[in-house]
Parts: structure tokens; C-alpha cells; sequence
């Protein structure tokens, strides 16, 4: 991918993380943290991609992004489970 796009997604990812970052420290909904949380190691990722030049499948680079999106789905079900204590 191009460097130029490949910062791009960098940069879009950082963005995405502090929003939520920020909505977070507003409504201390820790779903909210753990998005935040997960864009910031997809920034790692990309960044960390773009410097090394690496082909992603025949790297382990791909187990930050693995970790970004098992952070989703602990969040998501961190919220289901409250939800669940409180009805």
C-alpha cells in the first residue's frame, strides 16, 4: 500500500481512538474505553507496517491487530454483561 494511504489510516485510526477517548472521559462508559483503546493498536499496527516494509501474512504483525479486535469483542460483551446485571 502507499505511504501516503498507509498514514492516512494511521492518522484516521489515532482520531477515531481519541474520540472516544474523549467520549469516555464524558460518560465513563468503559465500552467507550475499549474502542479507544483498540483503534490505538490499530494505529500500532499500520505504523508499525508502513516502517517495516513487511509482507503482513508472513509477519507477526497481525496478532496487534488479532489483539485490537479481541478488545471489541471484550468491550462489547463487558457492555451486554452490565446491561444484563442491571435488567
Amino acid at each position: 500500500m502507499n505511504r501516503l494511504m498507509q498514514g492516512a489510516v494511521v492518522m484516521g485510526c489515532v482520531v477515531i481512538a481519541m474520540f472516544f477517548l474523549r467520549f469516555w472521559r464524558k460518560s465513563r462508559d468503559r465500552l467507550f474505553l475499549f474502542f479507544s483503546a483498540a483503534f490505538a493498536l490499530l494505529a500500532i499496527n499500520w505504523t508499525a507496517l508502513a516502517l517495516t516494509n513487511a509482507d503482513e501474512p508472513q509477519t507477526m504483525l497481525y496478532l496487534i491487530r488479532l489483539m485490537a479486535f479481541v478488545l471489541i469483542l471484550i468491550g462489547i460483551w463487558d457492555k451486554n454483561r452490565a446491561a444484563a446485571k442491571a435488567g
